[in-house]
Formats: structure tokens, sequence, C-alpha cells
């Protein structure tokens, strides 16, 4: 494979661009590139943005591979992700650090509910960037998962299991998200449980790769120093020897969380948990939003003003600044494939915690009902709007933003007309769309800490 290239041409331009490769790689001041998008021969959707200031490039893999995929083994996309790297053919995982080192390239996995990515920064020089991508490729498509791999990757995720059953914000965490997604493969621990991953074996690795790490599965993002001839090549070299596959099933669809044994249908109910914690963590939502919702920027324009701004939105002013109950209160909505949750968090003393919940649900109930204030609107929009060539700031930023867009087959001008979307919102659009889509009543409300006594 021969890649076209922009060279440095100089030793000291190339030591100093090595050091660079742990930094941030800034961008022009455009706000919205034009983003290029085809397919491979075996199904890869690929979408690429030419970057020219610095001869680098950033690439990132996405499969639907996540752990929405793990069925009746939770922890088995995350286990088979992460031992991508720990051998391949007559190479061990020191080795193939060693090689990604030698030229200079950064590897990279991480795993969540609706994706397993894998993440490659190069130097554009041919003679570093084609044994990066060469590397890369193999781990894709001919992994070894080593027997010894295995069995230290499964341990690495039954310590990292163990130590969140000792943190009350973990613990808060998995309990919400099992309690709000009842039944669907959301509610399931990325990590796993220490049960399942006793159960998995070498093999079930091997068949999860063999179903989801092909090429209608993948998703393919690039920005870097390249054109779209140099482009096309290199994102045909690293999927070229993957099967084509099939692309994953659609998930289920996600509904309210069903009524527990002696509650009536459609009301919400308080999980406490009990912990030897001088605060308590509370956690209170429900299924949110899809990343292609229709209501998505109402949603998001409204909760930046609800709970999303830090310490000048709604929900902080009520609960830290007016009371002092907590130093950290929050919001958000999580967009995944499917409806990821609505999530309003705090901590606060365990004595406090009654009215810190308290006051959290009138916040919320008040804002569904009248929406932002006229101020809080503009501010949020001004916010948002401001911040997002922030988001687009660096090749990685902007790299992962186009992975995003591809994975969720977004508009090809979402970042031209973001902040467009934004201005558009009014008070009665967020208005609408929060009564529409939450419903205090049905919420989930978990609690972990000391002193779990609030009503």
């Amino acid at each position: 494979m021969v890649i076209s290239v922009i060279s440095t041409g100089r030793q000291q331009v190339f030591t100093l661009l090595l050091t660079l490769t742990l930094l941030l790689i800034p961008l022009g001041a455009q706000a919205g590139p034009a983003i290029q998008h085809w397919t491979t021969s075996n199904g890869a959707r690929v979408y690429f943005v030419p970057a020219p200031d610095l001869p680098m490039v950033d690439i990132r893999i996405v499969f639907d591979a996540g752990s929405a995929r793990d069925r009746h083994l939770p922890g088995l996309a995350l286990l088979t992700n992460s031992l991508l790297d720990a051998g391949s053919g007559d190479l061990d995982a020191d080795q193939i650090a060693t090689r990604f080192e030698q030229v200079g390239a950064i590897y990279s996995n991480d795993t969540y509910r609706d994706m397993a990515i894998i993440e490659l920064r190069s130097l554009v020089e041919a003679s570093l960037l084609n044994p990066a991508v060469q590397m890369a490729a193999r781990l894709l498509s001919n992994p070894g998962f080593p027997d010894t791999g295995f069995e230290r990757e499964r341990q690495r995720q039954l310590v990292s299991v163990q130590e969140r059953q000792q943190s009350p914000g973990d613990i808060a965490s998995d309990a919400f998200m099992t309690a709000i997604y009842q039944g669907h493969p959301y509610g399931t621990p990325t990590v796993g449980t220490e049960d399942s991953l006793k159960k998995i074996q070498r093999s079930d690795v091997i068949d999860f790769h063999h179903r989801y790490y092909v090429g209608r599965n993948a998703t393919v993002a690039i920005v870097g120093a390249l054109d779209r001839a140099a482009a096309e090549r290199l994102a045909w070299a690293l999927v070229k020897d993957m099967k084509e596959g099939r692309a994953a099933p659609i998930l289920p669809p996600i509904t309210l969380h069903q009524a527990v044994a002696g509650e009536p249908s459609g009301t919400g109910r308080t999980i406490r948990i009990a912990h030897p914690s001088s605060q308590t963590h509370i956690m209170i939502g429900q299924p949110g939003m899809s990343r292609d919702d229709p209501d998505y920027f109402p949603l998001y324009v409204g909760n930046h003003a609800l709970g999303g701004s830090g310490l000048v939105s709604r929900i902080s002013e009520e609960i830290r600044e007016k009371r002092g109950l907590s130093y950290s209160a929050y919001s958000y909505f999580s967009p995944m494939r499917e409806q990821g949750p609505f999530t309003i968090g705090l901590q606060t003393r365990n004595d406090r915690a009654a009215e810190a919940l308290r006051v959290a649900r009138e916040t919320l109930q008040k804002f569904i009902l009248n929406g932002p204030t006229a101020t809080e609107l503009e501010e949020s929009k001004k916010n948002i709007t401001g911040g997002f060539p922030l988001r687009l700031s660096s090749n990685s930023k902007l790299v992962s933003m186009l992975a995003m867009i591809g994975f969720y087959q977004l508009p090809l001008d979402y970042l031209d007309t973001f902040s467009r979307k934004v201005e558009a919102v009014t008070i009665e659009d967020i208005r609408a769309a929060f009564g529409r889509r939450l419903q205090p009543s049905q919420m989930i409300t978990v609690m972990v800490g000391g002193d779990s006594a609030a009503p």
C-alpha cells in the first residue's frame, strides 16, 4: 500500500511532531468543515475531512459492537475490544505496542453501550503511517486472542467490577441504569458482572469478533493531511481484510420502566442502597432521547438552562447557590441509538438528602411546566453556539464528532446547521418537548449513602 503524504523533510520537525502526538492539534477557525463520504466495497462507511495544517492523521473506527450486544454475557463487548491488541500471529502485546511506538503512532480503544471504538493517530510520512495502518488493520481483522491475554483482561475487568462495588457513585450509576432499562440491553453494566465474566470463554470472544467486527458494521472517520485519493487508500487498507458480514440488528424499543411487584403500573419508585459514606449520591431520571430524536434541539437547549451549564444552571442555582445542599448538581441527556438516559445527579450530606431530593424534583416540575426564562434561553444559546467551535478545535475532537455523525447516520450538514438549529429553539418548543418526553411521576430515583431515609 502506498499513501500520498506530506513529508516534513527534516528530522528536527519530525521529532517535534512526535511530541505533539500527545497534544491537541489545532484546526482552523472553520466551524463547519465539509464532510466527504463514501462506502467501501465490503460495506464500511467512511467519513473524511481534510486538515492540511499539520502532517498528521487521526482515525476513529467505530463498530456497532458495544455492550448492548452482550446479550446474556455482560462484559463480552468490552473484553473483546480490549483483547484486539493482546496478540496477533507471532506478535504478543508488548511487540505490538513496540511496533506502534517505533513509528510514533498512538493506538487506543474504548467501549460504550452503543459502540466499540479503535483510534489511531500517526504522522502521514509514508514510512511511519503505512506500518501503523498495517498493524491496526491486522488487529482489527486478525487478532489472536491468546489465552494468556484473555485471562489477564478478564481478571482486569473483574477487579474493575469489584472496585465499582466500593464506589457509591458507581453503585448509584449501575443501579440507576438497571432500573430505568429493565430488560433492555442498555441496562447491563458495560464492564460486566462477576458472574458473567467468570462464564465468558475465549470462544465467546472469537464468536463476538466474527459477528460484529465486519465491514457492514463499521464506520471509519478520518481527519488529517491527506487528499481524497489518499484517504480512500487509507480507509481501504484498514478494512480490506474484513469480511463483509452484516450490520448489527436493530435494538429493541425502549419503554418506561415496568412496574415492580406491589406498585401500580406507571408510577416511579425510589431505590435506597445503604453505603458507609458521609454523602448520599442521588440520581433521578428515565429514558430520554435518541441521537436522531426530532426533539433533540429543544431538549438539548432546554437542558442547558435546566442543569447542563454548570454553576449558572437552574438546578445548580436552587440546590447549590440558594441552599448550599450540594457542591455539584446537574442534569443531562445522553442521546444514544435508542433513548439514552435523562439524568439529574447530585451528592449531598446524608442528613440533607431528603431536602436536596425535594428541591431537585420541584425544580424539574417547574421547568417542565414553564420552561426557561427569556434570559436563561438567550444565555444558553450564546453559551452553546459560542462554545461550539471549541468542540471542533483539534483533529482529535473533529474525528470524534465525525465518527458520531457517521455512526448514527446524521445529515452530512450537521456541523453547518447546528448553530442555526440551536438559535431557532423557542421557549414554547422547550416546554412542549419537555412535556412530551419527561414524566417526573414515573421517574426512577436512586439514593446511595449512609442514610437513605428520604421519602
